[in-house]
């Protein structure tokens, strides 16, 4: 089973190799890749070193699959590459996510819909894989009619110069070159590029992702995204309009029983999910569950999860998981 990281030494691909390692996925071979002026680099994974190799080298060595983390303009390029050597791509970048012919998949969500013809599989925005973890289970009992969320996303979702410049602020500096002001002490609403519609690339992406992975382009949803001064996990304010009325408990329940979903709801006792508990963890955490008294059946949560991990390289990790499970790789 030759494994191939694309990407391998960004955030996003470091954490792909820690979670490839700690789920014991039957990697043989490692094929750390990177842009040409990371090639000869090492990476560890599994108490071993591996140099860095250009994709070009990659793609001669067949791997089976590649876990790709290096932006969309490279995966519009190299995916089709490595597919036509008969290679699983599973691409975390927005480039593949809504074109037709292409799977975008949470596996507890809607991990039936690959077939052995998937070849280049994509890898959700890491704000829309939590929130579809939590409003799947409810649509499927509820049926969900409107979503309106907002976001509250930490700085390594852009990466380890937006982790690096956070740190540096805290530490006096003033510089602001990733993000276009200041992020320490400070809440910037706007992740990725504004459209004319007034809209951001990410809260656009968010809109378009969720009908896509439950399957159902009648629900309606909006979004908000915002940028907070935290280093890992994103957290989201979401308020459901479902078909149906509910009570608060059975919410609870259901959401409890769904896989890869902790429920945390002890206001009494100031339990509710935090990015700083969420950290380094795979699951998608979910409190604040309560009633909307504003209008008929609609109910409040806040959900947290860690962006790298549940948000990027699990999710990936899971989707090869599936692959191989089902004897396509």
């Amino acid at each position: 089973m030759k494994v191939a990281v694309v990407g391998a030494t960004g955030l996003v691909g470091s954490t792909m190799l820690k979670i490839l390692a700690e789920r014991d996925f039957p990697v043989t071979e490692l094929i750390p890749v990177a842009s040409e002026k990371s090639v000869g680099a090492i990476v560890s994974y599994k108490g071993k070193e591996y140099a860095v190799v250009s994709a070009d080298t990659a793609i001669s060595m067949k791997p089976a699959v590649a876990l790709f983390s290096a932006g969309g303009a490279l995966s519009l390029e190299l995916a089709p590459k490595f597919a036509a050597i008969g290679c699983r791509v599973i691409d975390n970048s927005s480039a593949w996510r809504m074109k037709e012919n292409i799977k975008l998949v949470v596996p507890e969500v809607n991990g039936h819909v690959l077939t052995a013809d998937d070849y280049i599989i994509a890898n959700p925005n890491c704000s829309t894989i939590q929130m579809v973890m939590v409003l799947n289970p409810i649509h499927k009992k509820y049926g969900i009619k409107r979503v309106v969320v907002s976001t509250y996303q930490s700085v390594s979702g852009t990466g380890q110069k937006a982790v690096k410049e956070l740190l540096a602020q805290r530490g006096g500096s003033k510089e602001h070159t990733i993000y276009p002001h200041q992020i320490d002490l400070n809440v910037i609403p706007h992740i990725d590029v504004f459209q004319e519609n007034g809209y951001t690339k990410e809260e656009i992406k968010m809109m378009q992702e969720t009908c896509k992975i439950m399957g159902d382009s009648n629900i309606r949803l909006t979004a908000t995204t915002v940028r907070v001064p935290v280093i890992g996990g994103h957290s989201e304010s979401v308020n459901i309009e479902l078909e149906h009325d509910f009570h608060e408990s059975d919410i609870k329940e259901l959401l409890s029983n769904q896989s890869g979903v902790v429920v945390i709801d002890n206001p009494s006792m100031n339990g509710y999910p935090m990015p700083i508990d969420a950290e380094g963890k795979d699951e998608v955490f979910v409190g604040r569950i309560r009633r909307d008294h504003s209008q008929p059946n609609t109910l409040n949560c806040w959900i947290v999860s860690d962006n790298l991990r549940k948000g990027a390289a699990t999710n990936a990790v899971q989707i090869a998981k599936l692959l191989r499970n089902n004897g396509w790789i």
